[in-house]
């Protein structure tokens, strides 16, 4: 995932440079005419003789030649900036402004950079692991007792929205078959009564509801059916469901990793012998029980 992350911003810094050469080229190839060598060098020659270009007269000099004038007649002006007439030259295009085809090239390359950034942006964040809360994180759902009692109030089964999860007890009956078919970190959370599984079907990923008159998981997609601990009974699920990695605390608190999902049991697996307590909600066809 480093890798990815430093490939896209590797990307998006090369895409600004070519962007910002693109630019200087472009300011380049509207520049017309240079200064030759000679021509610089017989500039500061004559500024270093005392020969100057004649300045060009200005309002107020006109003003007060004009103004002294009529004070006095008789008396010979002098020639304020005599010299020959500037020819006229065009202004500067870049000092009166941009033109329509300069306004539109650089809109679109201002465009194409917010665009890059915001693209890179959204990568980032998209692979930018989450450090806090939510599904992928590590979640105390609460106290065994506490958790227990919700799974009893909801009819056998108890659902984690924040962790996409259900969470339904493990019989101590079934640890001593558990232990030869489980590993160490689903076993953390069996041996204090407790399971947590994933609500996505592992057939076609639907979310799979509990059925509160077989307590059974029952797919109502495709019929895929599990029993109250995620074992698969019946449909075309190819195991049973996933799980997460749970825990214990110090302060008794069922912890559940589900950033680590764990493969469901293999077809077969029956470590609590649980049948149906009930009619189905979904038949194992795949459509609903009338």
């Amino acid at each position: 995932m480093a890798v990815v992350v430093l490939a896209a911003i590797v990307l998006v810094l090369l895409a600004v440079a070519a962007v910002f050469v693109n630019l200087r080229r472009r300011d380049t190839e509207r520049a017309v005419g240079y200064l030759s060598r000679e021509t610089v060098a017989r500039d500061r020659s004559n500024e270093r003789r005392g020969q100057v270009a004649p300045q060009a007269v200005s309002g107020r000099e006109l003003e007060r030649s004009v103004a002294l004038e009529r004070r006095e007649p008789s008396r010979e002006l002098a020639t304020v900036g005599a010299g020959a007439p500037v020819a006229w030259s065009p202004p500067d295009p870049e000092q009166l402004g941009v033109n329509r085809r300069q306004f539109l090239n650089r809109g679109i390359v201002t465009g194409m950079l917010f665009g890059l950034s915001g693209f890179g942006a959204a990568v980032l964040a998209f692979l930018w692991p989450q450090v806090r809360g939510g599904f992928g994180s590590t979640i105390k759902v609460g106290k065994i007792a506490d958790i227990k009692t919700q799974i009893a109030q909801n009819k056998g089964f108890y659902y984690v929205p924040e962790g996409r999860m259900w969470v339904t007890e493990y019989p101590a009956s079934a640890l001593s078959k558990a232990r030869n078919t489980y590993s160490p970190s689903e076993l953390a959370g069996m041996e204090k009564g407790l399971i947590a599984l994933y609500q996505k079907c592992v057939h076609l990923g639907c979310r799979v509801p509990s059925c509160a008159t077989s307590q059974w998981f029952e797919c109502p997609c495709h019929g895929s059916q599990y029993n109250r601990v995620g074992e698969k009974k019946g449909g075309p699920a190819p195991r049973g469901l996933d799980r997460f990695a749970m825990s214990v605390d110090a302060g008794g608190n069922f912890v559940v990793n589900t950033g680590l999902i764990i493969l469901g049991p293999p077809i077969g697996t029956n470590t609590t012998g649980q049948e149906a307590e009930g009619p189905h909600c979904i038949s194992s066809a795949g459509g609903e029980k009338k």
